[in-house]
């Protein structure tokens, strides 16, 4: 009996055994079919990194080791984080026509409106230290270059007037370090703060300074921003001109004393106190004070144009159409 009890024992150990085997058989198939459908399906790439390339009409160093290391680096952040890439591409279809006009306005190359995505992928957002808007401005700076910053009125959020304030910002870096890389490198980690390390190092170009590593990614990271928006097929971004975000047609309306309650000025103008704050983010309350009668200028989209359908029929219609 006992001997019999062996034997059964000794076939199930060997019946275990062969179906172990089977079933690592089969899984190591399953992962090699699965390994080689997804090489076939699925493939990233390293990138290939241009000879020349300029930051507002100024050279890059592309053979110096370290620039091309750093440029490779945010180029396929950014490549590869491809759903902040795309948004950045809508975005900039929408916002980058009033951005162009004003710094071509104020002189400051056109370059510089890749910077605003590289600061806040032209969302108003708030940074920790409390900087504010697109341009990502501080307090104390806004108000230097004119701004008005309150509980009420916010300008960091107006985007015409931030970027003029900005453009201004901008033109005195430049002529403080007399370059725009530098200056751009100024907008990062402030004029002060650059020139420490100007002094420090006994060095004033941008790509020979040891910086903190933020600003020390800052102009690598703009220079792929503009990579990319300037040739998105190129690296694989794939956008629909029906999938980008367009400009709504909008109309001023001058406010010269204050407001009690803007729902029902939202009302009264066919909108409503959300669409208002939308195009209208530097109105900060749900009234207006306005105690010595300023001037301000409330945007409001035109009739109808909540419609994304009828927005695009308006650009299809009329491609030199822009805001009044």
């Amino acid at each position: 009996m006992k001997n019999k009890y062996t034997l059964f024992t000794l076939i199930g150990l060997i019946v275990a055994f062969i179906v172990f085997i089977n079933s690592q058989s089969n899984i190591k198939s399953a992962d090699t079919y699965y390994q080689q459908a997804l090489q076939k399906t699925y493939s990233v790439f390293s990138l290939a990194l241009p000879t020349k390339l300029s930051f507002a009409d100024e050279v890059v160093p592309m053979d110096n080791f370290d620039v091309r290391e750093s440029i490779d680096q945010e180029l396929l952040v950014n490549t590869y984080w491809q759903s902040q890439t795309i948004l950045f591409i809508k975005r900039a279809n929408k916002y980058f026509p009033e951005i162009e006009a004003i710094l071509k306005e104020k002189g400051i190359p056109d370059d510089f409106k890749y910077l605003v995505l590289a600061e806040s992928g032209l969302k108003n957002a708030v940074s920790p230290s409390g900087a504010v808007g697109v341009w990502q401005l501080l307090d104390g700076t806004a108000k230097d270059y004119g701004l008005e910053v309150n509980s009420e009125v916010d300008e960091r959020y107006h985007l015409k007037k931030s970027t003029e304030a900005a453009c201004d910002y901008i033109k005195d870096a430049q002529e403080l370090f007399g370059t725009w890389t530098m200056a751009a490198a100024a907008y990062n980690v402030g004029r002060k703060g650059l020139m420490q390390q100007v002094n420090r190092q006994k060095e004033d170009n941008y790509y020979n300074l040891l910086l903190n590593n933020e600003t020390g990614r800052y102009i690598y990271r703009i220079l792929a921003i503009k990579l990319i928006l300037e040739n998105p097929d190129q690296f694989g971004f794939h956008v629909r001109e029906k999938d980008m975000y367009a400009l709504v047609p909008t109309y001023e309306v001058k406010v010269d004393s204050s407001v009690k309650d803007f729902a029902d000025f939202a009302k009264k103008h066919a909108i409503n106190y959300k669409l208002l704050k939308y195009f209208n983010p530097w109105l900060r309350d749900s009234y207006l004070t306005n105690k010595y009668q300023k001037e301000y200028y409330v945007r409001i989209p035109k009739e109808g144009y909540r419609s994304y359908s009828k927005i695009i029929g308006f650009y299809e219609n009329d491609s030199t159409a822009v805001t009044d």
